[in-house]
């Protein structure tokens, strides 16, 4: 492991640190980068996303993917827990907090609004990020594109009834433009640069130029995880710092989550046992969230300053510090699999 590897959590923490401190200090500058933005995807944070996501892509050999229906058992995994068993823990998560634990600090209103929130990440695997956190973990790259690819595909059918049958309401509109963006953004435009990639630097089968660019690439990619987490928590420095209170409150149940799901698919998942680079992306993979969709839906249903929004929000800024320490996790426990 080289020095970003090793010392990753402690340059994540510095980066939140750093963000917070210049979103409040000159937010001027942020506000005119959160506003570089089309169908709720800020165009910044794509690119850097993109950056993260494009040396794993470049990985991907394509040959070897019809390999991936010979163990399907990861595949099943992903699908029953991201689509049967996450949104209604979700969803029970935060009736139990915001209509139980919490019911005296926050009144029925905001609480609703905040279990809303939660449904939304709930109800939206993540499609960008896994990429970065199967890398991490030394992921099967072929295997996790497939896995993001039928979880994007059901979540075009399923999304929104889904969300409707929790949310109990039945006017949800999908932003198509939003989710096609991302799917585009995040997985065609980077699998089809990374096939091209490969077919030039490993065009006679000379893995040795493949290798030396994908060292090269790593530090970029880390570069590119701790810029976004800057931006991430620069854009909503000052809410942090002016509700800081519900900014925990919601943190605690989306933590729970976050840990509780991971710590039910590792099980089943050595239980079945996966090889470690197939379980840990797929682990990983229901247990992160794709946040600019959950965003987006909880801006046009209940309006940019609703607590439906801001508990995307606070979901977007526990994923990245809680992932990391679940790909440390899952890298400290690959000789049980």
């Amino acid at each position: 492991m080289g020095l970003f590897e090793r010392y990753l959590s402690v340059w994540v923490g510095l980066a939140i640190i750093i963000g917070i401190a210049a979103g409040s200090l000159v937010p001027g500058i942020f506000v005119s980068i959160a506003a570089l933005e089309y169908a709720h995807v800020n165009l910044v944070i794509a690119v850097l996303i993109w950056l993260m996501i494009y040396p794993m892509m470049v990985q991907i050999d394509f040959g070897s993917i019809r390999n991936v229906a010979r163990e399907p058992k990861g595949l099943v995994l992903t699908l029953v827990m991201n689509w049967l068993i996450k949104p209604f823990t979700m969803a029970l998560l935060g009736w139990l907090f915001f209509k139980g634990f919490f019911a005296d600090w926050v009144d029925p209103q905001t609480a609703t609004e905040y279990i809303a929130g939660m449904i939304l990440l709930g109800v939206a695997p993540c499609t960008a990020m896994v990429f970065v956190w199967s890398q991490l973990t030394k992921g099967d790259a072929n295997y996790t594109l497939v896995q993001v690819s039928i979880n994007d595909i059901i979540m075009i059918f399923a999304f929104a009834p889904l969300a409707g049958l929790l949310l109990g309401v039945t006017d949800i509109t999908v932003p198509w433009d939003t989710l096609l963006l991302s799917v585009v953004l995040y997985v065609v435009i980077p699998l089809v640069a990374g096939l091209l990639t490969r077919k030039k630097l490993d065009g006679n089968s000379d893995s040795v130029r493949l290798t030396q660019f994908l060292a090269t690439m790593k530090p970029w990619s880390i570069l590119g995880l701790l810029a976004t987490v800057v931006l991430l928590f620069a854009f909503q420095a000052e809410t942090i710092l002016a509700k800081p209170q519900v900014i925990v409150l919601i943190a605690i149940p989306l933590l729970i989550q976050t840990y509780s799901i991971f710590a039910l698919t590792y099980f089943i998942a050595k239980r079945m046992k996966l090889r470690h680079n197939i379980a840990a992306p797929a682990c990983l993979i229901g247990t992160s969230n794709f946040f600019e969709l959950a965003v987006a839906v909880a801006i046009s249903l209940f309006g940019l300053h609703s607590g439906a929004a801001l508990a995307t929000v606070v979901g977007v800024l526990v994923e990245v510090p809680v992932m990391l320490s679940l790909v440390w996790f899952a890298n400290r426990t690959r000789h049980w699999f």
